[in-house]
């Protein structure tokens, strides 16, 4: 009930698009989990060509967040978001009715160029409405993406009873209906574009030390975030050895999400440097992982099992709702108000490419540790990922480059809502 109270204190296209959040991340988790199950099972396609299907997917994503970004910036972060989530739909609606590779390359690519469009365009948008309350915004966007996070596979898993076409056509349609509100709602911004070219805004942000050596830092965030689909589900399921003891890790990371997160970012907020809470957050992800080790192994299998891991997964959020509302909300602050939508295209093409590497290095560690008896390796790998990026922060912040929090910025009048922005 806070939550909700909380949420109807910002304007209405904040609120807009916390609920677009819960439904991007139900539409894309109800869909992309079971995406490679269904290439391989039931199109019989090799495990090469489902990697390059997902591949693909994933790299138009995150190599194309700075076309977001820009874009937002220059045409308006409304009409991107709607663009974005209208090729998601295209995208999801070709993989229920495609089975040949062309159509479901087609669909990859649409579905990445999908989410780097609305990703940026969102939070700019959300960065620009909520003015010195971006920390709570931010914070409500976390508990509205983890409740997705959570819907989507249980829905997607009731779906595929049906057949996958099913869920498929679902998640496509969840997009539908948020392309349409979006249309419906959502005010435009008056858009003052950089009067420089897109290639010198470009210039600009990656001329930014240290905002690049802030993204550099996050791999420590996204490569942790993502052990929440890998290393944690794979450890309670070897602890308990029974497949859905996954599920009871997403379980406990929303309840504390729903719980904690809001009134967590709010103590915070008054209490010391966002930059220090971003490290205290970090280190705390990587401490997380700590418990898991100490059943990591076959011979640590039951019921009592799987608490460390539940522990661990309890950890690892809280971690997370500690420091990724302040992460967001510096972002904005390493440049120019017309500049934020480029700020978190690059900062997710960076970051992603970090934990590209990071999830490379834990997929060896699992590799390596389970050929050679040392089970423990990922979670300390771990371990170490989230205290190095804590530290980077702090050197950072000690050397004085992280921005202040930002002030409250005067919300442009909104224009007509079918309107474009110019």
């Amino acid at each position: 009930m806070k939550t909700l109270r909380e949420m109807r204190r910002f304007p209405a296209a904040v609120r807009l698009l916390l609920v677009n959040q819960l439904g991007v991340n139900t539409g894309f988790y109800l869909l992309i989990p079971y995406l490679a199950t269904h290439l391989g099972d039931h199109l019989g396609m090799s495990a090469a060509v489902v990697g390059i299907v997902l591949g693909v997917r994933n790299l138009s994503q995150q190599g194309l967040f700075i076309i977001g970004g820009s874009a937002a910036d220059r045409l308006g972060a409304r009409g991107v978001i709607i663009a974005g989530c209208a090729l998601r739909t295209v995208g999801f609606a070709l993989f229920a009715l495609g089975d040949g590779l062309p159509v479901l390359l087609a669909a990859s690519v649409l579905s990445g160029l999908a989410g780097a469009l609305f990703n940026p365009a969102v939070r700019a948008y959300v960065a620009q409405e909520a003015g010195e309350r971006k920390a709570e915004a931010f914070a409500l966007f976390n508990v509205f993406a983890t409740t997705g996070a959570l819907i989507g596979p249980l829905l997607g898993s009731a779906l595929l009873l049906v057949d996958f076409r099913t869920s498929a056509l679902t998640a496509a349609g969840i997009f539908a209906v948020l392309t349409v509100a979006q249309a419906l709602v959502l005010p435009a911004r008056k858009v003052t574009p950089s009067e420089r070219g897109v290639l010198a805004d470009w210039r600009e942000v990656l001329g930014n030390r240290a905002f690049l050596a802030f993204a550099f830092a996050m791999v420590g965030m996204f490569t942790l975030q993502n052990q929440l689909y890998l290393l944690l589900p794979d450890g309670a399921r070897h602890a308990t050895g029974w497949d859905g003891a996954a599920g009871i890790v997403f379980l406990v990371g929303t309840l504390a999400n729903l719980t904690l997160q809001l009134p967590l970012t709010t103590t915070l907020k008054s209490r010391g440097h966002r930059a220090l809470w971003i490290a205290a957050g970090l280190a705390l992800m990587g401490l997380a992982f700590l418990p898991p080790a100490t059943v990591a192994g076959p011979a640590s299998h039951g019921p009592l099992a799987v608490v460390p891991v539940l522990i661990g997964a309890l950890l690892l959020y809280l971690g997370v709702m500690v420091a990724q509302p302040f992460v967001l909300e510096l972002i904005p602050g390493f440049g120019r108000p017309e500049l934020t939508g480029t700020y978190f295209g690059v900062f997710y093409v960076v970051s992603g490419i970090a934990a590209a590497v990071g999830n490379t290095v834990v997929g060896w560690a699992m590799d390596t540790g389970s050929r050679t008896g040392t089970d423990w390796l990922p979670w300390v790998c771990c371990t170490l990922f989230g205290l190095a990026s804590a530290g980077a922060v702090v050197g950072l912040h000690r050397r004085g480059v992280l921005p202040a929090a930002t002030a409250a910025e005067p919300s442009p009048p909104a224009v007509g809502a079918r309107s474009t922005t110019t």
